[in-house]
């Protein structure tokens, strides 16, 4: 025999709590409705709802940030590669500047060691070109990454300080104390600046 558990949030037990502590019967059986339980209630979906948006954007800035990450890595290698290929060619640059000097008798054979002394060089500006701006994308993609990854820990902050607001609108509710309700207008209030701030890129 299958038996099944119903997970309940705080605010929700806090909610029968509430009922059977302070509601009385009516003729019809039905307890009446608490009106500061009912607007500590909404304000807990209205907070739930905002965390759940914050907690999004949180995983979403959380991903940018690998995905910049791995492309800085990506264009890491080949700016290496291209550097290395810039290597050979000045290697093979400099044993055509040596034929070209050992045969400076050899009109014939030193202007083809010269010819190859030109188009070395000229492909190795090319590859230069091409490695500098490799390894400007890597800094591009590592700036971008790190933007990413400040964003998240703003939506992860604005998030945490959602759910402290969510658990002291439950403890208001068991309580009964209002002081309470302003600590948590109070914290829900900074969750929502930095969750903007976050949304503004700061």
């Amino acid at each position: 025999m299958s038996e099944e558990f119903e997970v309940r949030g705080p605010h929700e037990e806090a909610l029968e709590h509430a009922g059977h502590e302070h509601g009385h019967r009516h003729e019809s059986g039905r307890a009446p409705l608490d009106p500061f339980a009912g607007r500590i209630a909404v304000m807990t979906a209205i907070l739930a709802t905002i965390g759940a948006v914050f907690s999004y954007q949180g995983g979403a800035t959380e991903g940018l940030a690998l995905f910049y990450k791995n492309e800085a890595a990506i264009r890491k290698t080949e700016a290496a590669n291209q550097w290395s290929y810039y290597q050979a060619k000045g290697e093979k640059q400099n044993l055509a500047e040596l034929g070209a000097a050992l045969t400076a008798a050899d009109p014939k054979a030193g202007a083809k060691f010269t010819a190859d002394v030109a188009k070395y060089a000229q492909q190795k500006t090319a590859i230069r070109a091409q490695a500098e701006a490799l390894e400007k994308s890597v800094a591009q993609a590592d700036a971008a990454s790190e933007r990413q990854l400040h964003l998240h820990h703003r939506w992860a902050q604005a998030t945490t300080l959602t759910q402290v607001a969510i658990s002291l609108a439950a403890i208001t509710l068991l309580t009964r104390r209002r002081w309470l309700l302003g600590a948590a207008l109070a914290v829900a209030g900074c969750g929502t600046l930095v969750g903007l701030a976050a949304f503004a890129g700061y």
